[in-house]
């Protein structure tokens, strides 16, 4: 599909709902799909009812928004369309009260919508394995949450435990976790780092036995003021999306639910993750989604 640049080339493409159904039902069935009911190839043509495509020779309805974050929803698509848009423009995210503003709907829906295309988001990112034989993988958890008082770092108070894999020139994993206890922290890298990898963390107890466990397990004392050890070993890279994730979660949100933030961290995986100009994002976005047979 063309990729809209600016807010004018997207209107021009998207000009009203029926051009983003159409779109739609190009990207999931395509002209010349073969009917579930009969069987035929078939020229599908819209029905104004609804938000459906007939096939020419049985009448068999095609319903193209069943299966996607649009399914049941009586906004308009055009409407949704934007929204995604908003999210492609930006580095930092979209809060629900810039989403009410732009588009006049109400804040509970722009909230919903926010949170629909996150979990697209996440879907479309997936979570492919990571590491292997001459690859490194930087390990860190961080805390992200209110100020609040109590103890500082990773035992403070009304803070949430975001838990961070990432590969050097490669993908990043985020999982939202109640604690960095060893129990908690291993099972999730030996579930998703493969087995040989370098894994380079900071001096948390929980990452001991990484080496028992298969992995050339390096480390770097941050205690010490130590940042990049003598063979090496940092956690620079991971630590500086950590700074990046909370600056726009700050400018952006000012705060995020604990029952939310998980959304919210995998939105910002898949932004790292694809490293794409806006408008591929967008294509992406709007067109990454299951065939369908019926």
């Amino acid at each position: 599909m063309p990729k809209p640049t600016t807010v004018r080339e997207f209107f021009k493409q998207f000009h009203d709902d029926d051009a983003c159904l159409a779109h739609l039902f190009d990207v999931r069935f395509g002209q010349d799909h073969v009917c579930p009911k009969c069987e035929r190839e078939a020229r599908w043509y819209p029905i104004k009812a609804e938000r459906a495509f007939s096939c020419q020779w049985c009448g068999h309805h095609i319903h193209p928004t069943v299966g996607t974050i649009f399914e049941k929803s009586r906004t308009s698509l055009q409407t949704w369309f934007y929204v995604i848009f908003l999210f492609t423009t930006t580095r930092h995210g979209v809060s629900a009260k810039e989403i009410q503003r732009q588009t006049g709907v109400t804040y509970k829906t722009a909230w919903r919508m926010g949170q629909k295309v996150r979990e697209h988001m996440a879907e479309i990112d997936g979570e492919a394995p990571l590491g292997g034989a001459g690859h490194t993988v930087e390990i860190d958890e961080t805390m992200v949450g209110g100020v609040r008082k109590g103890k500082r770092g990773r035992g403070a108070a009304g803070k949430t435990v975001v838990f961070g894999m990432l590969q050097r020139e490669g993908n990043l994993m985020l999982k939202v976790v109640p604690n960095v206890r060893r129990a908690t922290l291993q099972p999730i890298i030996e579930a998703n780092v493969a087995k040989g990898t370098m894994v380079d963390t900071d001096e948390l107890k929980s990452y001991n036995g990484l080496s028992e466990a298969g992995y050339d397990h390096g480390t770097v004392n941050h205690s010490t003021g130590q940042y990049v050890a003598e063979d090496g070993t940092t956690v620079n890279a991971i630590e500086n999306f950590w700074r990046h994730l909370k600056c726009s979660i700050k400018g952006t949100h000012t705060s995020v639910s604990p029952e939310y933030l998980e959304r919210y961290a995998k939105e910002f995986e898949y932004r790292f993750n694809r490293r794409m100009r806006p408008e591929t994002m967008l294509s992406e976005l709007l067109s990454t989604y299951p065939k369908q047979d019926a």
